[in-house]
């Protein structure tokens, strides 16, 4: 087998030779059935790591193109028949650009590493003390932790949330949040009986005129944003609006929760600072994930608020898990401090650039005329609102049916369902697959505009007598 490989370039060698064998595969040059070398002979061929090779030969099994049989190899099993779901319901990174190789060489390093012991045995509720500390350093240069302000680590940002709502939020207080919402927000604060209030969004983000109402209306505890490419909808709130939002919750003692997961996943434009920097009072909590970034199943998130709250949340978290998986964090601090963080990261938002081009020009294309549509510049999620009367639930059925899937507005609404609307998430898709997903979903809804009108047309006919 001969492949081109070249380690200079900032792919990794392992995503290297499995492009170089999907398309030997999808082209046909490799045949259903036939085997292919073992990781040892390819590694030995190509002058490879076989752990290099083994990464590779997982991907392709997981993608799909290859089986793995114990004691007799790896055999292509290509089934391109459309029997695969297209799913924009999941918002999750795309497993194909994760770098296994150095992901492993980084576990290696930690676990060959003379503090191993010492991370395998129960820590800190607030988190491996090394890992806070580089995260510490980072946000003070970024100026989002002052000196009145600490650093709880978290499994991830729903456990933040959640910690938050034990701490701050009894049963029927009110707490405010962009509506739509990500329904984990929903869900999190529902269990604990706090009353949600939905706060309008507009092209711009958060409708400003309508949180005034609101909280002067309801004096809420929390307010629950995201600044950046807000899930679901995409957007982003310009400076004006973030210094607005800072203005009207310290005059109605509001605190403001600033979700910031998707911060790191900006594509173009320039970056605006976050809340928390802008946030002269320090009162601001500022809720921070690497899911989005690196890895997802890692559970590594992190809650930057002012030291006497960051204490309550870490004796709460205490009661909930005692404290939270040193290894994986040893782990990621590792493959940060070795750059090979930063390397990933501009992958992923190449990838995501070229991702998110693909979805806004195949939704131009493809959707009926009259769809909407928020342009983002970054992220992983577009909002998309069907031309009246479409019903974006009724329609799922016949998506599913045809293999492409995606999730309904109503799932994230509050107090403000718009039936028409719907989210597309894309980080996890190839730009391929994104096309011809959006292929399907335009024809279905074409298909059932053109119907609907159709028997406008008949209903507004006069009658033959």
């Amino acid at each position: 087998m001969d492949a081109q490989l070249d380690n200079r370039l900032e792919t990794p060698l392992y995503r290297q030779l499995y492009d170089n064998i999907a398309e030997k595969i999808k082209t046909g040059e490799f045949r259903n059935g036939e085997r292919l070398p073992a990781t040892r002979e390819l590694a030995g061929k190509l002058g490879l790591n076989r752990t290099t090779v083994s990464a590779a030969y997982t991907l392709l099994e997981q993608n799909g193109l290859i089986r793995g049989h114990v004691g007799r190899g790896s055999f292509v099993d290509y089934r391109p028949s459309g029997d695969q779901t297209i799913s924009f319901a999941s918002s999750r990174p795309a497993v194909e650009l994760f770098p296994l190789t150095e992901f492993q060489a980084a576990s290696r390093e930690v676990i060959e590493g003379p503090d191993a012991a010492n991370i395998l045995q129960l820590g800190s509720p607030s988190g491996y003390g090394p890992l806070r500390h580089y995260l510490r350093q980072r946000a003070r240069e970024a100026g989002e932790s002052g000196p009145d302000d600490d650093l709880l680590i978290t499994n991830g940002c729903q456990q933040s949330l959640d910690l938050l709502q034990r701490a701050l939020v009894p049963a029927g207080e009110a707490v405010a949040a962009e509506d739509p919402v990500y329904h984990g927000v929903k869900n999190v604060f529902a269990r604990g009986g706090a009353r949600l209030i939905g706060v309008p969004m507009t092209a711009g983000g958060i409708d400003v005129n309508a949180l005034a109402r609101v909280l002067i209306k309801e004096r809420p505890k929390l307010l629950i944003v995201t600044p950046n490419f807000q899930n679901p909808t995409g957007t982003t709130l310009p400076l004006h609006t973030r210094l607005a939002i800072l203005k009207m919750t310290r005059e109605s003692g509001t605190t403001v929760v600033e979700n910031n997961i998707y911060g790191d996943l900006r594509y173009e434009g320039d970056e605006i600072p976050s809340l928390k920097n802008l946030d002269e009072t320090g009162g601001t909590i500022l809720l921070r994930s690497f899911s989005k970034i690196a890895f997802p199943g890692l559970r590594v998130g992190w809650i930057i608020a002012p030291r006497t709250l960051a204490a309550r949340l870490s004796e709460v978290k205490q009661w909930c898990d005692l404290h939270t998986d040193q290894l994986s964090q040893a782990i990621l601090l590792r493959f940060a401090e070795s750059g090979r963080l930063a390397q990933h990261a501009a992958i992923v938002r190449a990838a995501g650039y070229q991702r998110l081009r693909t979805l806004l020009s195949a939704a131009e294309r493809y959707l009926p005329q009259g769809t909407k549509f928020i342009r983002p510049s970054g992220g992983v999620n577009l909002w998309v609102r069907l031309p009246e009367p479409l019903d974006a639930s009724e329609l799922l059925v016949r998506a599913e049916r045809e293999k492409v899937t995606y999730l309904p507005g109503r799932l994230f609404a509050i107090s403000h369902n718009d039936p028409g609307a719907l989210r597309l998430s894309f980080g996890g898709l190839a730009p391929a697959i994104i096309e011809s997903g959006m292929a399907t979903l335009g024809r279905i809804f074409t298909q059932e505009t053109a119907r609907m009108r159709s028997g406008e047309l008949l209903e507004a006919a006069p009658a033959m007598v």
